[in-house]
């Protein structure tokens, strides 16, 4: 008796979810969206939190700023644990790289004065501000609603202790291979005047109530440092014989690129809702202008120590400019 060998295609009764069919048909749906679509918890709460007896354990007003349907918003990325995962190991391996090339060519040891204590006094210090940022986006993907907002902040809270290897591993190339100047970089972070700002300002946003506010003010101090440290100075190392801050510079400039996106689609969510949009946006101008001045003045006397260490980089000039855009694109749409 002989068998034919045959292929039999079954088709699926259906493509996705029920959940997710009912929001954008049945039809097959990406795995981010059937890992992210209505899953934030929103009944059977056994008790109130003792700490706040007025709100469920999980509740939308624990920020000011709502979303009529959370769902509306998507990270642009499409992150879930996988892709976000090999994003991040790709990053971090060229770091890496990077970093033995600057340790066998000695690149560290030849920076010129100014700029090696730009790193040591004011760059690898950050770290702390980095750890601070851990803390303010874990608040957020514990007391946002909705999981693909939780979700895209926690992901960015785990960039932050990434940030924060980059700037050690970086001090401790710096250092020799030792971690004195992590040692020391704490003691900067703690008793120097040009960082006491930064350090208040971070303190006081990691115990922000309002997750929405607080990512505001973290976002308004990444605006103004980011770009001064690894747009600005980046530019300007190129020229000032420093290439070693600029190979260190460009893998957190593109990080900052990266983790943009999701925050100015939540934004765009913000003020887009159908009921809930020009509340938002209101609410964007006050809390908004309200960041950027306060990071302005956190920032400002850090910039201040980059001009008296690197002579015509115009540090503080280059934070008024882009505080100026910061505040103009929060304000202008409300506008």
């Amino acid at each position: 008796m002989q068998y034919e060998l045959k292929t039999q295609v079954i088709e699926p009764q259906r493509q996705t979810f029920t959940h997710i069919a009912k929001r954008f048909g049945d039809k097959p749906a990406s795995r981010y969206l059937e890992g992210s679509i209505d899953v934030q918890a929103k009944e059977n709460f056994h008790y109130r939190p003792t700490w706040d007896p007025t709100r469920e354990i999980f509740d939308d007003s624990y920020s000011v700023f709502r979303l009529t349907d959370t769902y509306s918003y998507l990270d642009p990325r499409q992150y879930y644990y996988a892709p976000y995962v090999t994003a991040r190991s790709s990053h971090h391996e060229a770091f890496a790289t990077s970093l033995e090339y600057i340790e066998a060519r000695g690149l560290l040891d030849r920076l010129p004065e100014g700029w090696k204590s730009v790193l040591t006094d004011l760059v690898v210090p950050l770290r702390h501000v980095e750890s601070a940022g851990q803390l303010i986006l874990c608040n957020m993907a514990r007391f946002g609603w909705g999981a693909t907002i939780t979700q895209a902040a926690a992901y960015s809270g785990f960039d932050r202790v990434g940030n924060a290897q980059v700037l050690s591993r970086a001090g401790i190339a710096l250092g020799g291979g030792t971690a004195d100047l992590l040692t020391d970089a704490k003691t900067h972070w703690l008793e120097d005047a040009p960082l006491q700002g930064l350090r208040k300002l971070a303190e006081e946003t990691i115990v922000e109530a309002d997750w929405g506010i607080a990512l505001l003010r973290l976002d308004a101090v990444d605006r103004l440092l980011y770009d001064l440290l690894y747009q600005h100075l980046d530019d300007e190392a190129v020229i000032g014989g420093a290439p070693a801050y600029s190979l260190i510079a460009q893998h957190m400039s593109s990080w900052f690129d990266d983790n943009r996106k999701w925050i100015d689609a939540l934004y765009t969510t913000w003020r887009a809702d159908p009921e809930l949009g020009d509340k938002n946006a209101a609410l964007l101008a006050e809390h908004g202008a309200a960041a950027v001045d306060a990071a302005v003045e956190a920032v400002t006397p850090f910039a201040a120590r980059i001009d008296e260490l690197l002579e015509g980089v115009a540090a503080v000039d280059r934070i008024t400019t882009t505080a100026a855009e910061v505040r103009a694109a929060h304000v202008g749409e409300q506008a």
